[in-house]
């Protein structure tokens, strides 16, 4: 056998990760305290950057009274962006500890705010990083977790005579119909597992008969 053929072949059974975890609704975790401090985590689900700025603002007008707070986040299915913010507290001893759970945990699409009401004593940053990292894991133990699947669309035109062949391709495969148009010609817009995607676009490539297209969700 060539390498080259060798290759292909490895390529060919590489497994598609097409889902991912991610919290369901906020949730407040349950109080942790040390040494009179108060260490509060939520976690949120997100989808934009513009939705973190907005539950940011909404989490510090709920805990108005508090001392800091401080947040990581992480974004994405395939392709992830991240940010931690300390607040204030001492470089790396928060927003990182509250970073490491969203990975520990392997959830995305979800900001975790751990907010503090100080006590009157400091922690020094060997406590900050603990107390800061149970807040969190205290947040995403307290949520519902759920995996979702990663699916891709594809946008189909063809004749009406092809109505069939088409027809066909979707019942056998169980895919969803997202929206339909029947008008000069057909238009079906295809909801597709990515595990499944290119297996669906040469089904319907073969056929020879329409034109299929990936369009962005």
């Amino acid at each position: 056998m060539s390498f080259t053929l060798y290759i292909c072949r490895k390529i060919m059974h590489i497994e598609i990760k097409d889902t991912y975890r991610t919290v369901v609704k906020p949730c407040q975790g349950e109080i942790h305290k040390v040494k009179g401090s108060k260490f509060i985590g939520i976690a949120i689900p997100v989808e934009t950057e513009d939705d973190i700025k907005s539950c940011l603002s909404r989490v510090k007008k709920e805990f108005y009274d508090a001392r800091h707070w401080c947040y990581a986040w992480r974004l994405g299915t395939e392709i992830f962006r991240f940010r931690a913010n300390d607040d204030g507290e001492p470089s790396n001893s928060a927003g990182q500890p509250i970073y490491g759970q969203l990975l520990s945990h392997d959830v995305t699409n979800v900001l975790i705010v751990v907010v503090r009401y100080f006590g009157g004593v400091k922690l020094g940053v060997g406590g900050l990083v603990s107390a800061y990292k149970i807040g969190a894991q205290l947040a995403l133990e307290s949520s519902t977790i759920v995996e979702r699947i990663i699916c891709v669309q594809f946008k189909l035109v063809f004749d009406y005579p092809h109505m069939n062949k088409v027809m066909r391709i979707i019942k056998e495969n169980k895919l969803e119909i997202v929206t339909q148009k029947m008008e000069l010609n057909c238009e079906y817009i295809l909801l597709v597992r990515k595990s499944e995607a290119a297996k669906i676009h040469q089904l319907y490539v073969s056929l020879r008969c329409l034109t299929i297209k990936e369009i962005n969700i």
